[in-house]
């Protein structure tokens, strides 16, 4: 059995996971200031107040399970991505401390709007920033990285961060209509196509810029009869974009969420293909970053426990909070 690929596997889908749910709430922090009321902010906030802290335990499990199963692979990316991590961090301790805080006060309260949105966008800027890196490789040499300090600053993962931006608005846009009482959730109809419209154009641009600066990634994408069965993928990428945009027009909320994260779940996908088997794309396969099988035996047992459990207790959490908001009720 090969566990390393087991390995590979969960902590790909924890990353997803995190990115799908605590999009979401980094999205509506980005879309704080566009908010037309202070009533309307503190429902904001109160929509993802059940649910924003336990959406990182994700990223916990994800960076936790990098180093304890492939310490090689952290070894190698942290010192790549120190700069956009710590402040990617900065901007969710910000966050965390302006959602506590702005109900706390009220001559202070536009200070701690200010620190909410700019702790979601900073961290929404940095998490596209270290993807477009990894996608655009890392420098290896002699199992250590051979990489410069400000490597992970390039046209690519700038353009990066942009697209991680149009996608955790779009989100986020999507979940206030589905949780905004009617008189608040109707705008962000408009709101979520402007962000989805966005979100195309990057994906498009990233999927042709991509294979142009990788030969690996285009002779993966393009090499027949393979790339017929890879093409699968942006033609479901599109069927979920034509019906998030019939899902939007229609006011069908909870299916323009699900088709919003269908797009997510296509594009991790595509960064599979694009990127396996590297764990550290181009320079280290996951199974020579991986720690020897029997501690990754030890460490599974764990993860087959815990697993359901953090899932059961996510999907009750969402489960207990659902419908919509009403004015006046919430966290305070």
């Amino acid at each position: 059995m090969d566990y390393a690929l087991i390995w590979y596997a969960l902590i790909g889908l924890a990353v997803l996971i995190y990115v799908v749910l605590d999009g979401f709430d980094l999205g509506i922090g980005v879309l704080f200031p566009a908010a037309h009321s202070d009533n309307e902010r503190d429902m904001m906030m109160n929509s993802i107040a059940p649910v924003w802290d336990g959406n990182e335990t994700w990223l916990v499990l994800g960076g936790g399970g990098l180093f304890a199963v492939f310490p090689l692979a952290y070894a190698v990316v942290m010192p790549a991505l120190y700069a956009p991590l710590i402040l990617m961090l900065l901007g969710l301790i910000l966050r965390g401390v302006s959602f506590e805080y702005r109900f706390r006060t009220q001559r202070g309260k536009f200070l701690w709007d200010g620190a909410f949105f700019l702790g979601s966008l900073l961290a929404t800027l940095m998490q596209g920033i270290m993807l477009g890196t990894l996608l655009q490789g890392i420098v290896v040499e002699e199992r250590a990285y051979a990489g410069g300090w400000f490597d992970w600053l390039s046209p690519f993962s700038l353009f990066c961060a942009l697209a991680t931006l149009c996608a955790y608005s779009l989100l986020g846009a999507c979940w206030l209509i589905i949780k905004l009482p009617q008189d608040l959730s109707g705008r962000y109809y408009a709101t979520a196509k402007r962000w989805a419209l966005g979100l195309v154009a990057c994906v498009v641009a990233v999927s042709i810029w991509l294979p142009l600066i990788n030969p690996l990634i285009f002779e993966r994408w393009f090499s027949f009869p393979t790339s017929l069965l890879y093409f699968v993928i942006p033609l479901l990428a599109a069927l979920c974009v034509w019906r998030l945009f019939s899902s939007l027009i229609q006011h069908r909320a909870i299916a323009a969420y699900l088709y919003s994260m269908g797009i997510f779940v296509l594009s991790a996908v595509g960064f599979g293909v694009s990127t396996f088997p590297y764990l550290v794309p181009f320079a280290l396969t996951y199974q020579q970053a991986a720690a020897p099988d029997s501690s990754l035996k030890f460490l599974l047992v764990g993860a087959v426990i815990l697993l359901p459990m953090i899932i059961a207790y996510s999907a009750y959490s969402y489960w207990v909070f659902r419908g919509k908001l009403k004015h006046g009720e919430g966290y305070h």
